[in-house]
């Protein structure tokens, strides 16, 4: 049996991150580097350096794949572009997302079809690529496996929110297809988990904390007292990424100061 550390050690692996640019993916993306993988960076340009070079700073190799998750057609190639290079994929990290706000009367189709394709199709999309690719691999990773795949849920995972009826829509099938994969694929080494973040202070929730009123609710309900940030998100993405989790899959880690226990 590996040492704890071994258990957590992702050295010599390679992991592909999309929404890795700021906010929580960049700190999960950053957190994975520091356990010894190498990261493929999604983004839709190249502009943004930033994660590149503190991966790089970590002594990590970084690359940026250009894609758009909006795209059906730009997440589709993204795979096989990636596995042309001679690069094998270890972990998954599907973080990338996005948030439209309105009553749910008046929710316009094309934010329906734009959340929808961003947080849920691009994510089975890229499952069923990457999985596939893992699926073809020796299992050769500690403890016999042969890849982890990390989604992104939400509390609306789990919760119906106000006024974001395709986030909630998308979040609760990203569980849902977390679970689905997870059936599949855990026999082969191939574990499928998710991570819900609860209320945490980055740039998607700036209209909730512009809102007074929201805002002191929702801090009123956090057991923990306080918003979260995205470094309290580097433990679990390096466990779930890791041989410390091969017995972990179909899972929907909540971490959210302790929202969902209230």
């Amino acid at each position: 049996m590996p040492s704890v550390q071994e258990l957590f050690s992702l050295s010599g692996q390679t992991a592909l991150v999309t929404g890795g640019t700021r906010g929580i993916g960049q700190a999960m993306a950053l957190a994975l580097a520091e356990a010894g993988a190498d990261i493929l960076l999604v983004q839709r340009d190249t502009s943004n350096q930033t994660t590149k070079q503190q991966i790089e700073a970590l002594g990590r190799k970084a690359t940026i794949y250009t894609a758009d998750l909006s795209s059906t057609t730009s997440v589709a190639s993204l795979v096989p572009a990636i596995l042309a290079d001679g690069h094998r994929i270890h972990i998954l990290l599907n973080c990338g997302g996005i948030q439209r706000r309105h009553p749910s009367h008046q929710f316009p189709d094309s934010d329906w079809q734009a959340v929808l394709q961003v947080n849920l199709t691009s994510v089975f999309t890229l499952c069923r690529d990457v999985g596939a690719h893992m699926l073809e691999q020796p299992a050769d990773l500690p403890l016999s496996r042969r890849g982890a795949i990390i989604n992104v849920a939400s509390l609306l995972s789990f919760q119906g929110g106000i006024t974001v009826p395709a986030y909630a829509a998308s979040k609760g099938g990203v569980a849902q297809l977390t679970k689905a994969l997870s059936n599949e694929w855990s026999a082969k080494g191939v574990t499928v988990n998710a991570i819900a973040p609860g209320y945490i202070a980055t740039e998607m929730n700036t209209a909730l904390m512009n809102d007074e009123a929201r805002a002191t609710g929702i801090l009123a309900r956090i057991p923990a007292g306080r918003w979260g940030s995205p470094d309290d998100f580097k433990g679990a993405v390096v466990y779930l990424g890791s041989a410390a989790s091969a017995y972990v899959s179909g899972e929907i880690v909540v971490v959210d100061g302790g929202w969902m226990g209230r």
